[in-house]
């Protein structure tokens, strides 16, 4: 589903550019709001991303730097993200997933004007940090 915004009123008078709110309508699809979500997810502290999986069977490793997964429902102005990551040991799951949350509604916000009025967090697994790769010689 998309999200449409339409605005109609006068236009303006020859040779004066239109009020941007006058402009057009804006579409923001599920798409594009799922692709913001998923790289705002990956702005949180702790936060990794989730294997492919087939028939609920991970396919490929669970690594923070794998893609955070996102399904969203955008109904007018509204959205619902359904969110797949994995959290880096030994941080708080649950503190994890109220961040990832109160973060993504801010974002998305801020970034389509869409109110974000659910987010399932959905951990895949628990990982550790990446090592740092030996010296190199």
């Amino acid at each position: 589903m998309t999200t449409t915004t339409t605005t109609r009123s006068h236009p303006a008078a020859p040779g004066t550019p239109a009020d941007p709110g006058e402009r057009g309508r804006l579409t923001v699809g599920d798409a594009a709001v799922e692709r913001i979500a998923a790289h705002a997810a990956t702005e949180v502290d702790g936060v990794g991303g989730s294997a492919y999986r087939l028939l609920g069977v991970a396919v490929g490793p669970e690594q923070a730097g794998a893609d955070v997964r996102v399904g969203a429902t955008v109904t007018g102005d509204a959205v619902a993200l359904d969110v797949r990551l994995s959290v880096v040991y030994p941080m708080p799951v649950r503190r994890t997933a109220d961040r990832v949350r109160a973060h993504l509604a801010l974002r998305i916000r801020d970034l389509t004007g869409l109110t974000v009025t659910r987010v399932d967090v959905t951990v895949t697994a628990l990982h550790h940090a990446a090592r740092p790769e030996g010296r190199v010689r």
